[in-house]
């Protein structure tokens, strides 16, 4: 099982941006990578996912026009910009990735510890 390693998260006003990282310890060209998100209270949210060699990239409604999803296979690391944040994107970000196609949790069994992205002023 893949041990994902997301960073990148912090506390941010509304409208800034944030850029997360998740480091694969594997070659990442072998894996689409998805993001979800959990805020306290709901249940895990796919956000954005992208194909292995980044030529697909789908994207949750909410986030669209503000969040953008990359990857670089040669640092096995695909990265979540996120532009003109609310308060209503704030919760854990995760990254997973694996074979699967979809923004359903239970698709993916690869996940990081997850990294808190807080929008407040």
């Amino acid at each position: 099982q893949l041990q994902l390693v997301e960073s990148g998260g912090g506390l941010v006003q509304p409208g800034g941006s944030l850029r997360l990282s998740c480091a694969v310890p594997a070659p990442l060209k072998h894996f689409n990578v998805g993001w979800f998100r959990q805020a306290p209270g709901k249940e895990r949210e796919g956000v954005s996912l992208i194909s292995n060699i980044g030529d697909v990239i789908i994207y949750a409604d909410s986030v669209k026009g503000r969040f953008t999803a990359s990857r670089d296979n040669a640092k096995n690391t695909a990265y979540l910009q996120m532009n003109n944040l609310s308060p209503e994107d704030t919760g854990v970000y995760y990254c997973t990735a694996g074979g699967s196609w979809g923004l359903e949790s239970s698709l993916y069994t690869n996940w990081g510890q997850g990294t808190q992205v807080t929008v407040s002023s």
